[in-house]
């Protein structure tokens, strides 16, 4: 029988829940995107962007894998304040060392990493702490538009840079007002983090039964015990039993994260990208517009059918990838080619929400974090040394790569429409007795 978590409509608690989440991968999207966008600004650290972005991948990469562990040991609250804690300080010590003229190429890499490695610790807690909240019937649709804050946060990033720009001809200035202001985010998001509330499913399955009651209470409405959860699933247990599913997650994954860095984030930085670096604000900005788009245009689908939505979403982002590539080829005016890559983030967006929920309710919930970060640390070493290859491939190599890159996800994708379990709509317990 359903519990009343699954069962409840949409309250308070859950638009708290919803606020407090998707604020923070807003952050997330915020501050990813500051290096990408200030690189060209910054004559000392433009010629090294692609070994900053690389090391900032390799990052994003641990950061997933610790707090992914951290999550699971500790609870999803205590992972998203220490992130938040890390790269916070980290964008503090940035804007300090700028300000004062004494960010040296070495600081560059270490304190942007620092940034990373926090934003990519948010990715295993966020996305529990939502699926195992969440109503069945609406955990798609929560998940999906939550993590779109991402390309939210990006989208108004990039746009402030270019507003920022006009409103200055300092560089310093100008670089200074988009740390600043991620800054200033990060601490708001930090007051609203606090009131968190822990996952019930997680605090069952540390026996603190009267603490889950609780939180049940404010969500389901009802007094009732949390959710039973499952004893001695380990990670080597849980990895054996769904094999194709983190197989294929693995994969779709390091699809979208490649291709939709290298779109939106890498591509004015390859060799012989005929627009040049300096349109990079505006590819980042409509990359991430579009993006914001697509989770919404998805919404009739996603809790319908997940093999649907995913199977779509990369059949959409390969063709519209053979389209930007097409047209970069040709040089035809940046308009066109911006318009072409603002369609393709609408399906990098959709694979992006296909793959994120169903991360974050396939695996048991005892190992869910650590799944979720090994899936994103798996994906992110892929984009690490993609990004490494830039320096040595013109952009059209690197376009054609991308291609490749979606290709291999639209495989996978098929593979899970055709052998795959449909999860829509299922509660997460129903989901580890698979």
């Amino acid at each position: 029988m359903p519990h009343p978590l699954d069962e409840s409509p949409w309250r308070k608690a859950h638009w708290s829940l919803f606020a407090i989440v998707s604020l923070s991968f807003l952050l997330d999207g915020v501050l990813f995107s500051l290096v990408p966008l200030v690189a060209y600004m910054l004559p000392e650290l433009e010629p090294y962007a692609t070994y900053i972005f690389a090391a900032n991948s390799l990052a994003y990469l641990l950061g997933a894998l610790a707090f992914g562990k951290i999550s699971d040991s500790l609870g999803r609250r205590a992972g998203l304040v220490a992130s938040l804690a890390l790269y916070t300080a980290a964008s503090i010590a940035f804007v300090a060392a700028y300000w004062l003229n004494a960010l040296g190429l070495a600081a560059a890499f270490l304190l942007t990493s620092l940034i990373n490695f926090g934003v990519g610790g948010e990715i295993g807690p966020a996305f529990s702490a939502l699926a195992e909240l969440a109503p069945a019937r609406h955990r798609g649709k929560a998940l999906m538009l939550a993590a779109n804050f991402w390309n939210i946060g990006a989208a108004v990033i990039a746009g402030l840079s270019l507003v920022y720009t006009a409103l200055s001809n300092d560089l310093h200035t100008v670089v200074l007002w988009i740390f600043g202001t991620a800054v200033a985010l990060a601490l708001v998001v930090l007051a609203a983090r606090l009131h968190l509330p822990e996952s019930p499913r997680w605090l069952a399955a540390r026996g603190r039964i009267a603490e889950a009651r609780a939180v049940v209470a404010a969500f389901a409405g009802v007094e009732a015990d949390p959710p039973p959860q499952p004893e001695g699933v380990g990670l080597r247990e849980a990895i054996r039993t769904r094999a194709l599913g983190l197989a294929v997650l693995a994969t779709v994954s390091a699809a979208n994260v490649a291709t939709y860095n290298i779109a939106a984030y890498y591509l004015p930085y390859a060799p012989g990208f005929v627009y040049g670096a300096d349109s990079a604000p505006w590819v980042v900005a409509i990359s991430n517009a579009g993006a914001s788009i697509g989770a919404f245009l998805l919404l009739p689908l996603i809790d319908r059918s997940r093999k649907a939505s995913l199977t779509s979403a990369y059949l959409g982002g390969l063709l519209t990838a053979l389209l930007f590539w097409y047209l970069a080829l040709r040089a035809v005016p940046l308009a066109a080619f911006l318009a072409a890559l603002w369609i393709n983030a609408v399906f990098a967006e959709w694979s992006w929400g296909s793959l994120g929920v169903l991360e974050s309710e396939l695996f048991p919930t005892g190992v869910r974090a650590t799944v979720v970060g090994l899936i994103t640390g798996i994906a992110w070493g892929v984009n690490t040394v993609l990004v490494l290859v830039e320096g040595y491939v013109d952009a059209a190599t690197f376009m054609a790569m991308n291609a490749a890159v979606w290709a291999a996800g639209v495989v996978a994708a098929v593979v899970w429409h055709l052998r795959g379990r449909e999860s829509a709509r299922r509660t997460l317990e129903e989901l580890q007795r698979a």
